[in-house]
């Protein structure tokens, strides 16, 4: 956690000493009421004027009130201070995220990493509101307490240090029973973000197999589990205000029926010490109690904020294992190579693509196509390294993708994903997405709407470029989606166009239109087609075909039809006798 506490700014720390600062203050406020209360206790005693009662009087309302405006200040410091690092922590940690590869998001997964980013940083930015005030308060409060009486009456300091005994045994305990659940809880928390998550996300699929029932029970089952878990830490922790109230008022009964014996055995010179000293010392001992009232509140936040922290460090301290290269630039211009390239997926025993070979030159069409299953997907995700290759090299322009700057390397690239992703807001902001949405103009994006053949139903939309699209494109159709998203990577002109199964979503006219106009717009740039219907690769300048992870044929259409069993038996699936010769 302490790690964590590294990132707070010069401001933050500075507020941190003004906290301490105004802390011994009010503590020191807080001390002095016994003080004047012993004072008012002896004129009172001595029939001293109603003047000097009245002033020690003003004396504590004084002190009531400094400590009243101090408490505010250091309130205030402390917010500002959890508020500020919980600002900086889900930066980092989003940052942090971002940089992630598809490897470390998928062994994290999601939802743990959204819990993290908000929950977990949540738990510490309580422990620090108030611990910042409890933490230090407390200590200095018991310290100046126990000072103040000591000496004072033993049979009275006896009284306190069992409470203080009793209390640091419940702690114990508490301590012993609720930690381990509270690693639990967060688990728990994750899981219960998951099953919600894929709930609203699928739930199209949920309504039409009518599997609300079964959704509910998932639901219901992990809900339940965390209730359960923190229920049972609550209760533990509720055993606490009332042993708290018990011993406070125990021993402030305690001290004054002690106190009623001693006075009652004293002569008459001492009885008037005594009852000072025990009214005194019942004020002292409440506040030592208080003390340690506030480090128990402290140490039942802080074992749920430790393990947040952890949950928190664990991303920040993850190797990413795609690290940037340096390169900026390539030796050539739009080209692709694979060279002996297998891969398989982190914890596999199988590889998913074995040993493939390959060159696109500028300006050129190579479209992949095989059965379900057969690493198409993959080969491409190899290109712009959401993955790296387990074996041999991919190149892009001539230089190994893993040298390559990943800004300067996506750059390059405009990528289509076989699922559109929609994000909110306008057409204009979705189609110029990204860092080079600056240098996209207007009239680029209206163009690259119009190669996509999204430019009619974009128009009906109402305000044209400057409609609006939902989260996720749900006011737009899949194939409506999957054009804009063919315009976003248009819009960019990039070297390299990569189509991952894009067109399938169209219908066959639309892809047709989209595809010629796609072939004249991207005539002098390198497109990589992933498809699963011949024609839409038919005049493809190269189709490599995959079968199980290997290249079984490459050519073109013609020359696959003659030499490539695997791609004639996909085309006569689709294609017309006649269209075959």
């Amino acid at each position: 956690m302490f790690k964590l506490f590294k990132k707070l700014g010069k401001k933050e720390f500075l507020f941190v000493f003004l906290s301490i600062f105004f802390i011994v203050i009010q503590v020191f406020l807080d001390l002095k009421l016994p003080d004047y209360m012993e004072n008012i206790t002896m004129l009172v005693q001595t029939s001293g004027s109603s003047k000097d009662i009245f002033k020690e009087g003003l004396y504590m309302l004084g002190c009531a009130f400094g400590s009243l405006l101090t408490s505010i200040i250091v309130g205030f410091l402390a917010t500002y201070i959890a508020s500020k690092f919980g600002e900086t922590i889900r930066g980092i940690v989003y940052r942090k995220v971002l940089n992630f590869s598809m490897e470390e998001i998928k062994d994290f997964s999601v939802s743990s990493l959204i819990t993290r980013t908000t929950n977990d940083v949540g738990q510490i930015q309580m422990l620090i509101s108030f611990g910042l005030q409890a933490l230090i308060k407390a200590p200095i409060m018991a310290v100046f307490a126990i000072t103040k009486i000591a000496g004072k009456n033993l049979q009275f300091s006896i009284l306190t240090f069992i409470a203080v005994i009793l209390l640091l045994i419940l702690i114990t305990v508490i301590i012993l029973v609720v930690i381990p659940r509270f690693k639990i809880v967060q688990k728990l928390t994750d899981n219960l973000n998951r099953i919600t998550r894929e709930n609203l996300t699928g739930i199209r699929v949920v309504r039409a197999f009518n599997a609300e029932e079964y959704q509910e029970n998932k639901f219901n089952e992990a809900n339940s589990k965390l209730t359960n878990t923190q229920l049972f830490n609550q209760r533990v922790m509720g055993v606490m205000n009332p042993f708290m109230t018990l011993m406070m008022s125990s021993l402030t009964l305690g001290i004054y029926f002690v106190g009623a014996i001693l006075i009652n055995e004293a002569n008459a010179l001492s009885k008037l010490t005594i009852f000072s000293d025990m009214v005194v010392f019942s004020s002292y001992a409440i506040q030592v109690i208080m003390s340690f009232m506030m480090l128990v509140m402290i140490f039942l936040i802080y074992p749920r904020a430790s393990v947040s922290a952890k949950r928190i460090e664990e991303v920040l301290e993850t190797k990413n294992k795609i690290i940037d290269g340096s390169h900026i630039k390539g030796k050539e211009i739009g080209t692709i190579e694979f060279k002996n390239v297998s891969f398989k997926y982190p914890d596999a025993d199988e590889y998913m693509i074995k040993n493939v070979s390959f060159k696109v030159k500028k300006g050129e069409t190579i479209a992949f196509i095989g059965s379900t299953g057969s690493g198409k997907s993959t080969l491409v995700n190899l290109i712009p390294r959401f993955y790296d290759a387990t074996e041999g090299e991919v190149l892009v322009d001539g230089v190994n993708v893993r040298e390559y700057h990943l800004n300067n390397l996506h750059e390059k690239i405009g990528y289509v994903p076989q699922k559109a992703i929609m994000f909110a807001g306008s057409v204009k902001e979705n189609v110029a997405y990204g860092k080079a949405s600056k240098e996209i103009t207007n009239n680029d994006i209206e163009e690259a709407i119009k190669v996509s053949q999204a430019f009619e139903f974009v128009n009906k939309m109402g305000d044209g470029i400057n409609s609006f699209i939902a989260r996720g494109g749900t006011n737009v159709s899949g194939g409506q989606k999957q054009r804009l998203s063919i315009a976003r990577a248009i819009s960019r002109k990039p070297e390299i166009y990569i189509f991952d199964d894009t067109f399938s979503a169209l219908d066959y006219q639309t892809d047709l239109k989209l595809r010629r106009e796609l072939k004249k717009y991207t005539k002098d740039a390198t497109t990589v087609i992933v498809a699963s219907r011949v024609g839409t690769i038919i005049e493809a300048d190269k189709i490599v075909v995959l079968e199980d992870g290997e290249v079984v044929g490459i050519g073109t259409h013609k020359e696959l039809l003659k030499n490539c069993n695997v791609y004639y038996e996909i085309a006569r699936s689709q294609l017309e006798e006649e269209e075959l010769k």
